[in-house]
């Protein structure tokens, strides 16, 4: 169960990150932020 809500966060993170940014900086930013939140989320 965990690793599917792992995974929803993830996609739903990526998602926002490509849709939301305009410069590759900015991807890497909001990727590291949506990792951030699955690994919260795990623990």
């Amino acid at each position: 169960m965990k690793r599917i809500l792992a995974f929803s966060l993830l996609l739903m993170f990526t998602a926002g990150a490509i849709s939301g940014c305009n410069t590759l900086e900015g991807v890497g930013e909001d990727i590291e932020e949506g990792g951030e939140e699955v690994q919260e989320a795990v623990d």
